[in-house]
């Protein structure tokens, strides 16, 4: 699947996130964030080896229900989602490996 390139400012409600089948990575930032265009290539690069996974940019934000549900304090932070369950989070990842390392823990709970 290809990465998306822009944080949407639409946002899925998170019934929608919970009902979710299979593996995704919200992805939780904003376009003008320093640290999420930086860590956006580390994300991409990880997420090309697993296209089965899907990947949800969410503008996050004050006002904004979704990151507040999960918790989100920094940007960017990743959560890894098995059929809507978190299994694995990454905040202001700095590397290709810590990304694939949360894309593991992903893939140890179920199939692709």
């Amino acid at each position: 699947m290809t990465a998306p390139s822009a944080y949407a400012t639409e946002q899925p409600a998170r019934a929608e996130i919970d009902a979710l089948t299979g593996a995704a990575v919200l992805d939780f930032g904003t376009n003008w964030c320093g640290h999420c265009n930086g860590a956006a290539p580390k994300v991409n690069e990880a997420l090309a080896a697993h296209p089965a996974v899907r990947h949800i940019k969410v503008e996050d934000g004050s006002g904004r229900p979704l990151g507040r549900s999960f918790g989100v304090k920094l940007w960017p932070t990743l959560v890894f989602l098995r059929d809507g369950r978190e299994v694995a989070r990454v905040v202001r990842p700095t590397s290709v490996q810590t990304v694939a390392d949360a894309l593991a823990q992903l893939a140890g709970t179920g199939a692709e």
